[in-house]
């Protein structure tokens, strides 16, 4: 039999996506509250992100949408994959401890505010994530824009995500991405 390098570079991709949402889920999390998820997009729904990311950026920075999410969109449309990794908005019931700047849980709640251990355990896991990619030696690039367009979607789940195009090229995709922000 005989693979060519699509082939086993696709393989591969799915192979390093896999593992990374390993990373992810068993990543430590506050309290010991598994309030994880992991989704890998490609093909189709990776295009539909995409093109979610270029809406998100006009509504957002108008003509300056191509200095951030439309550089970042065609970063996504040039990866094979992008796994993104997300957790839930719920309080950790940490008691004593109001990070989130409220004095404690009942005090966010009341104010509208985040539990910050969301934005720590998203944190770690993600941070667990691209340890996975680098072992498999695949290019990535953690993207806000990324995340904030998943939250936008109909994924499930009232998270906050990060997302993570990865790439298997000649060249990391993610090096000359031709805009600078001053």
């Amino acid at each position: 039999m005989l693979y060519q390098s699509d082939y086993m570079e696709e393989k591969a991709i799915l192979q390093t996506a896999a593992r990374m949402c390993a990373a992810a889920r068993t990543a430590p999390k506050a309290h010991g509250r598994d309030t994880l998820h992991t989704l890998v997009l490609t093909g189709e729904e990776k295009e539909n992100l995409a093109k979610k990311m270029e809406e998100v950026g006009r509504r957002e920075m108008g003509d300056g949408m191509n200095t951030w999410y439309g550089r970042d969109a065609g970063n996504v449309r040039a990866a094979h994959a992008v796994v993104l990794i997300g957790t839930d908005r719920k309080k950790r019931g940490v008691s004593h401890c109001g990070y989130c700047g409220f004095g404690d849980c009942g005090g966010c709640k009341d104010s509208g505010g985040n539990c910050a251990y969301t934005y720590v355990d998203l944190g770690i896991a993600v941070s667990s994530a691209v340890s996975a990619a680098a072992s498999d030696k695949t290019d990535c690039r953690i993207m806000y824009s990324v995340g904030k367009t998943a939250a936008e979607m109909e994924y499930g789940h009232d998270a906050v995500w990060l997302g993570i195009p990865i790439s298997i090229s000649g060249k990391n995709i993610f090096f000359d991405r031709g805009v600078v922000h001053a």
